[in-house]
């Protein structure tokens, strides 16, 4: 039989979390950097030699409100959505778009234009936009100047379910993994005919292979 004292209440507490982390900072707040982690990969855009983390802040007491919390104030919520010069790909659930400037070959955004975050997407929306980002993929890493595809979601910001998706520099290996994003901030901005290029191939592409129609950007 086992022991009822060994079996967890529950999942772990945000309050007990925190003090496990407090436990391992130092006197100022600060935990050590990993150096054998991220730091010590051949692919880290920084040096480190004055590398150090932030000193931890104190919980918040709630998680701030996201843009479109409510939907009556999110984008979607618009009678008619316009095509903003920014839109590659769309069809009657689903819009592509550029998030503006990037220093990549290529960087859009998935969004469903009903109001939805990923956690509540319906079976049939959450089908499709497994079958999208398979598409999305395809289409991106058929770029000559991608490598790879990255797809992340962060949902800190907009309430909106949204999607990221990144083309990594053809055969530049420093550009490898996670540390694209802080590579990304600093690389030179590419010029916009260059971008609507290159969405025009993905939207092509996406026309092909699940139907809707090209924006704007992706003309």
């Amino acid at each position: 039989m086992t022991d009822q004292a060994t079996v967890p209440a529950g999942p772990e507490t945000i309050e007990d979390y925190d003090a496990r982390i407090r436990a391992a900072a130092d006197g100022e707040g600060r935990l050590p950097v990993a150096v054998e982690e991220m730091p010590g990969w051949d692919i880290y855009p920084y040096e480190i030699d004055s590398l150090r983390l932030k000193p931890l802040q104190p919980l918040a007491d709630v998680e701030p409100a996201r843009r479109g919390e409510d939907a009556s104030d999110c984008w979607c919520a618009q009678a008619v959505l316009e095509d903003d010069g920014q839109l590659v790909w769309s069809n009657d659930r689903w819009r592509v778009r550029i998030p503006g400037s990037t220093g990549l070959p290529i960087a859009l955004i998935l969004s469903p234009l009903e109001h939805h975050d990923v956690p509540s997407l319906p079976t049939e929306l959450a089908a499709e936009m497994g079958q999208l980002v398979v598409a999305l993929g395809e289409a991106i890493e058929r770029l000559p100047s991608v490598g790879r595809f990255h797809v992340a979601k962060w949902g800190d910001g907009g309430a909106h379910a949204h999607l990221f998706f990144m083309g990594r520099p053809a055969r530049m290996l420093q550009f490898r993994g996670s540390p694209l994003i802080d590579w990304e901030e600093n690389l030179p901005r590419v010029p916009l005919t260059v971008l609507q290029r290159n969405a025009r191939a993905v939207a092509d592409r996406l026309v092909v292979h699940v139907g809707g129609q090209a924006g704007s950007l992706g003309r």
